[in-house]
């Protein structure tokens, strides 16, 4: 349970959520508007900008909502053992199951190739504001819509000059600001060492989000380009030792969406409406797929993926729920924006406010139909691989003829690179699990919309969910790759001809998710765009940027020191170390060591940190970030954050919010010892080209 005392948090350092007031430290930031001058009147330590610049180079991106960092000079990658756990449980058989086992490679020869995964390197960023601004001028609704979306893909179609570049335009201060960023893929990752799942998700649900921790949420990849490995000068050499108390650290990495630029209305929207709504949709969904998982040995096995990511995802949203009902917050906004209309003398934007509160009420009578028909935040009325597949072939087949202007994001030039790796990657289908993945969430369709709503009728005639999904999901042929390849290569003349069943059911349900994703596009994403953009510009001309924009899921630079935290009273160390490690151990789950961690104990420092918290300010997304010092060795590894910290998306409190990081101390006795790799130690300490 999440005991969250966040009303007294507020006393000990007040949040206000919006740019004329204080964030509190230290923010995710940009890379090129970081406060290097702050940090140096602080910590005594400068950043210059040759070290940003290698920092931001050394950083990756892991898939799409992971943070990683290479650690060699041959492509070797750091990450969470979460963020590639699609690639181990995907590497996984029935006979061999490397979730259980663990997986170390001996040498280059037996790194195996992780299916649907990439990383990408931020290489360049490009302000673009002007340009979209003067696309959209004039233009509201759905030509607002189309304009913008026109725009930014010409912009990333210009930029993208090659099969290994992917560009993106990233959207800032809500509208206020658009960036065009440059990013270099390598499309070929490969699994290096992972631990066992039952050390990296030691603790399990019960010590989720939680201190204190003793886990090693840690895996090695390697990035490939041409079939050898990358060479990646620029990399973060593992610190001999793990960070000291109070020792300025940085981490680096790519934090999802946090919304602390959301204006009241909107807010009380989330705490109303949106996050109750998400929170029982995510319980019932992870209540279906843990008797599914009592089942036996295989769907326990099966099932334990996307299990994980409910779990992660029903805890953190239901710490923003109660971020967002016990503390002051909402009232620090309300002060905030009436300070913001007596400060601003742009009247426009001032009228933006009420207007945003609008276009919120518009919002809320649409989001329903929006969320289940079109997917958001872990809810959908389409669960499951299958049907994935058949929706991007369908509208891969729509899309892709188009003018690249006029296409659905992910269908643009750029966008399609990673589409298609979904729609071809060769990943097992558990069908058992489809079926009832897909029944489920379909019964969620016609309980959201009634059973007279046309696309309820359409779907399911006089059959239950249960029949349908059944059907669907033992009749598609789309379990193998090349059934996919085919009809992604035969375009719309191939889907018109297939007579899969898949594929004929998502024919007949994409024109109403469609719509409903238009609707919400005209109705709500973009008049919310140009009035946060009014909004952002009136803020500019009061303090610039001083304060971060919002996190994206694009590559940032957060700042803090190691330490504890005062609850109840009492002090919480910054630390755990392997000692405690072991006095926690149950023998039963999810407090059950592998063998290997077993027979390793004697081997091992009992005093050695395990993991540390640090004032960091992470989100979910900052998985996997490296934490660093001012050399730019990496310290610790990211994984996760204290109870604090699951209401970061609307605020950092500096007082309480912790990250959680595993220790280098940690990570180099799991690697040397436990899992007997002394040749990647090796590799990890290899001098740095230039010193």
């Amino acid at each position: 349970m999440l005991r969250l005392r966040l009303a007294s948090a507020f006393a000990l350092a007040t949040v206000a959520l919006c740019a004329t007031s204080a964030h509190a430290d230290p923010g995710m930031f940009t890379f090129n508007n970081f406060p290097s001058a702050k940090v140096g009147e602080k910590y005594g330590f400068t950043p210059s900008q040759s070290w940003l610049d290698r920092v931001r180079l050394a950083a990756v991106k892991v898939g799409n909502g992971c943070s990683g960092g290479f650690v060699s000079q041959e492509g070797l990658v750091i990450t969470n053992h979460h963020c590639a756990r699609s690639c181990v449980e995907h590497l996984s058989t029935k006979e061999k199951d490397l979730m259980a086992t663990g997986f170390v490679a001996a040498d280059r020869a037996a790194e195996k190739k992780c299916p649907q995964l990439e990383v990408t390197q931020l290489i360049e960023m490009t302000d673009v504001t002007d340009k979209i601004a003067k696309a959209v001028e004039g233009k509201t609704g759905a030509e607002l819509a189309a304009a913008q979306r026109a725009a930014q893909a010409a912009l990333e179609k210009e930029c993208s000059t090659a099969a290994d570049i992917k560009c993106n335009v990233v959207t800032l201060y809500q509208g206020g600001r658009y960036e065009l960023q440059k990013n270099k893929r390598y499309a070929d990752v490969r699994l290096v060492l992972a631990p066992e799942a039952a050390i990296a998700f030691f603790g399990g649900d019960p010590d989720n989000y939680e201190f204190p921790r003793y886990d090693v949420d840690m895996t090695l990849l390697r990035a490939y380009e041409n079939d050898k490995p990358a060479a990646t000068a620029i990399y973060f050499p593992l610190a001999k030792t793990g960070p000291a108390e109070d020792e300025l650290t940085f981490a680096v990495g790519t934090p999802g969406v946090t919304q602390r630029g959301l204006t009241l209305a909107q807010l009380e929207l989330q705490r109303d409406v949106l996050l109750p709504q998400l929170v029982a949709h995510l319980a019932e969904k992870r209540g279906i797929l843990r008797e599914y998982a009592r089942r036996g040995a295989e769907p326990q096995r099966t099932a334990e993926q996307v299990l994980f990511g409910v779990e992660n995802l029903l805890k953190r949203a239901s710490g923003q729920y109660r971020t967002l009902i016990r503390t002051t917050l909402l009232e620090e906004k309300r002060k905030d924006e009436a300070q913001f209309r007596s400060k601003a003398d742009d009247e426009a934007a001032k009228a933006a406010l009420d207007q945003v509160a609008d276009v919120v009420r518009k919002q809320e009578s649409l989001h329903r139909r929006f969320a289940i028909l079109e997917g958001v935040q872990g809810i959908t009325g389409f669960e499951g691989e299958l049907f994935s597949y058949a929706r991007k072939l369908v509208r891969a087949a729509e899309e892709r003829p188009k003018p690249n202007a006029e296409r659905l994001a992910e269908y643009s030039d750029t966008g399609f690179v990673a589409t298609e790796r979904q729609i071809l990657d060769t990943i097992p289908i558990a069908r058992e699990l489809e079926v009832e993945r897909l029944a489920w969430s379909l019964s969620k369709i016609r309980e959201w919309l009634s059973p007279d709503d046309p696309v309820v009728r359409a779907l399911f005639g006089k059959e239950q969910p249960e029949e349908v999904a059944k059907k669907l999901v033992t009749g598609t042929k789309l379990a193998d790759p090349a059934v996919r390849a085919a009809l992604l290569k035969g375009g719309k003349a191939a889907i018109d001809a297939s007579n899969d069943p898949m594929i004929r059911f998502v024919v007949l349900a994409d024109p109403y998710s469609r719509a409903a994703r238009k609707e919400y596009d005209s109705n709500v994403t973009a008049p919310l765009r140009r009035l946060h953009a009014q909004i952002a510009t009136a803020r500019f001309k009061l303090e610039g940027t001083s304060v971060p924009p919002d996190a994206t899921g694009t590559l940032r630079l957060s700042y803090g020191a190691v330490k504890g935290w005062m609850e109840d009273g009492k002090q919480v160390p910054a630390f755990t170390n392997i000692k405690g490690l072991y006095e926690r151990a149950t023998g039963n789950e999810p407090f059950k060591l592998p063998a290997g961690w077993l027979a390793a104990k004697n081997a091992l420092d009992p005093n050695a940190h395990m993991n540390v918290a640090i004032a960091l300010d992470t989100v979910g997304g900052s998985s996997g970030s490296p934490i660093i010092n001012k050399q730019a060795q990496l310290v610790a590894l990211n994984f996760d954050g204290n109870k604090y910290g699951t209401g970061g998306t609307f605020g950092n409190i500096e007082a309480l919010n912790r990250s959680v990081g595993v220790d280098a101390a940690a990570l180099r006795a799991a690697i040397g010892t436990v899992y007997k790799a002394p040749h990647i130690l090796r590799e990890m300490d290899a001098p740095q080209p230039g010193g």
